[in-house]
């Protein structure tokens, strides 16, 4: 009974994580034009931000930490599948855990950083140099919190997490194989984004536009779709933990 329990409550987490991340994203793409705004010049970045006032920092600080069900549920996962030791889920549930603390690093960096260069631009009684010295403060920090932080080293762990887990699933039946085949599927889409990235710094770096929409979206439903099975079991191959490869219905 607990083991059922274990796996059921691990599977709400997956699914409260990816639906509770998106409704503050919906609110900065409604009060704050995001993504689109990145595209302005640093000083309409902060400008706007500051017009946001006390809701906006709350909603990016909400934006940082609504994926905690998921963060929980990336460390419960392995107890809660897999009962013998199982040096793959272990590497991916330290690899899910630095992905979660990363992102969340760049993520907070609207919420205690940029309200202070913000403040400063818009200041009446700030310098001109005062206000190029914010502006090229926010340009260094977003490209590092941003870019390198949570883009790419969140990124990038994020879709080693999910290559790990499903291979995991593919071989010891954790969730469906279509299942485990889609999650690679969705971070190999994912990976296509870190293009734009580099293109940061490379301007002449080929780039695909909408790899990072659709690789997040597909990325998102695979969430989901892992912690439905969690919670229905019967719809996965259900593995006891003491079968061996061998043992897995075909």
């Amino acid at each position: 009974m607990y083991a059922k329990r274990l796996r059921q409550l691990t599977g709400l987490l997956f699914i409260a994580g990816a639906i509770l991340v998106n409704i503050p994203y919906a609110l900065l793409i409604m009060n704050f034009n995001y993504p689109d705004i990145l595209r302005e010049t640093a000083v309409d970045i902060l400008t706007q931000f500051h017009a946001g006032g006390a809701g906006l920092i709350f909603t990016w600080l909400a934006f940082a930490w609504a994926g905690m069900p998921l963060f929980f549920g990336i460390i419960l996962f392995r107890k809660a599948v897999a009962g013998e030791q199982s040096a793959l889920l272990d590497v991916a549930t330290a690899v899910g855990i630095i992905a979660f603390l990363v992102q969340v690093i760049g993520l907070l960096r609207w919420v205690f950083v940029v309200p202070l260069l913000a403040q400063i631009v818009v200041d009446p009684a700030s310098s001109e140099m005062a206000r190029q010295a914010a502006v090229v403060s926010f340009q260094t920090i977003h490209q590092y919190g941003g870019v390198v932080m949570g883009e790419h080293m969140g990124q990038l762990f994020s879709i080693t997490w999910t290559i790990l887990l499903s291979l995991a699933a593919w071989r010891q039946g954790y969730f469906p194989r279509w299942l485990a085949g889609y999650g690679i599927a969705s971070a190999l889409v994912y990976l296509l984004a870190q293009t734009e990235l580099f293109a940061t710094v490379l301007p002449d770096f080929p780039i695909v536009p909408e790899a990072g929409l659709i690789g997040s979206v597909m990325w998102l439903l695979w969430i989901i779709g892992v912690g439905i099975s969690l919670l229905w079991p019967k719809s996965a191959t259900a593995v006891h933990p003491s079968r061996t490869i061998s043992q897995i219905p075909t």
